[in-house]
């Protein structure tokens, strides 16, 4: 019997120690996030066997979890549930970063009933674990209802904590190579995407367009005179009146729409799915709102600018990404050379204000 027990006690250590292995091999050998979570999401079925389990993510800026992974009975009707912070007993882990087992969830004055009604499901047992960083908790390790006779001990809480710990460090991962990545694209000074990854997306809005019949506009501008800003008031004011004319357009631009810093103080925006007709009003409103806009205010300066626009559509004025890109930046050009503070059009030339 003593020699049975041993057995057994060697084969789970066996197990225990490939679910780890298995982990650490995924996080040392790629950096995507979502094939490390799956490999987690194997581990925890396997040493766990739970009815439901779900890893619940904190959205810092609407102070609530929502379910990234969710999987076993109801996952479907998980991910479309969100928790407040503090509210029931994932809610509560998220907000005390402690851990907790709750033998009997209905008794747990933390259980919220709203996601039982929502999954139909029968809340029995909850095992709740943070995944915390240096930058707080991230998260929260959940699992739903262990099978009944599987003993939860302070050996299955370390071992749950364990993976909680291996998840910190994949979604830390992910987070530092998305900022790593979005250093790359993004202009320091406008918060804008920049030249190198305009013609990126371009090239890409080309294939789409093509594919799927779609038409998309190109709108350059340049601010008019901005070097006397940088004379009269340096370089530094130069520069943020950059920032809050880019942040400015970009606020009124849809969500697919891309705005960029294309060098100095001209600007590109990628507009999909737009007709020429259509990024003509978009520009015409945009005309106007820099003109009507009071810049450096909260600096004393009150400072007023205008901008010199150019359009371009695919495909009607252009089959090529480098094409319609030189025709939106010659029409700009057009404005430039003439009367400045005006709209130009690919083969339609100056519109009349």
């Amino acid at each position: 019997m003593d020699q049975q027990k041993r057995i057994e006690e060697l084969e789970r250590k066996i197990r225990e120690l490939t679910v780890f292995h298995e982990i650490g091999k995924a996080l040392t050998s790629t950096l995507d996030l979502s094939r490390v979570l799956e490999t987690i999401m194997e581990q925890v079925s396997t040493l766990f066997k739970p009815d439901t389990w779900s890893l619940l993510l904190v959205d810092e800026e609407k102070h609530e979890l929502y379910f990234e992974i969710a999987v076993g009975q109801a996952a479907e009707e998980l991910r479309h549930i969100r928790l407040k912070m503090g509210e029931g007993v994932a809610g509560w882990v998220a907000t005390h970063g402690e851990a907790v087992f709750v033998s009997d969830a209905g008794n747990d004055t933390r259980f919220t009933p709203r996601v039982d009604q929502v999954t139909r499901m029968q809340t029995r047992t909850i095992v709740a674990v943070p995944i915390r960083s240096g930058e707080g908790v991230l998260g929260v390790l959940e699992i739903v209802n262990t099978p009944q006779g599987l003993p939860f001990g302070e050996r299955e809480m370390f071992l749950l904590q364990a993976l909680a710990d291996y998840t910190a460090i994949a979604l830390q991962n992910a987070r530092q190579m998305q900022r790593i990545h979005e250093m790359t694209i993004t202009d320091d000074c406008t918060g804008l995407f920049n030249a190198r990854y305009l013609h990126q997306v371009v090239e890409t809005e080309v294939y789409r367009s093509r594919r799927y019949g779609y038409e998309f506009s190109l709108v350059f501008f340049d601010l008019d005179h901005f070097k006397l800003v940088n004379d009269t008031h340096g370089h530094l004011v130069g520069s943020r009146l950059l920032a809050e004319v880019g942040q400015l357009v970009k606020g009124r631009l849809r969500m697919i729409d891309r705005a960029f810093r294309y060098g100095g103080d001209e600007f590109v925006l990628l507009l999909p799915q737009t007709s020429k007709l259509a990024a003509i009003n978009v520009v015409r409103r945009l005309h106007r709102l820099l003109a009507d806009t009071v810049f450096m205010a909260q600096d004393g300066l009150s400072l007023k600018v205008t901008a010199s626009f150019g359009v371009a559509t695919f495909p009607t004025d252009a089959c090529t990404k480098d094409e319609v890109m030189r025709l939106a930046d010659e029409a700009m050009y057009l404005v430039k050379n003439t009367e400045r503070d005006n709209i130009a059009v690919a083969n339609l030339g100056l519109l009349q204000r």
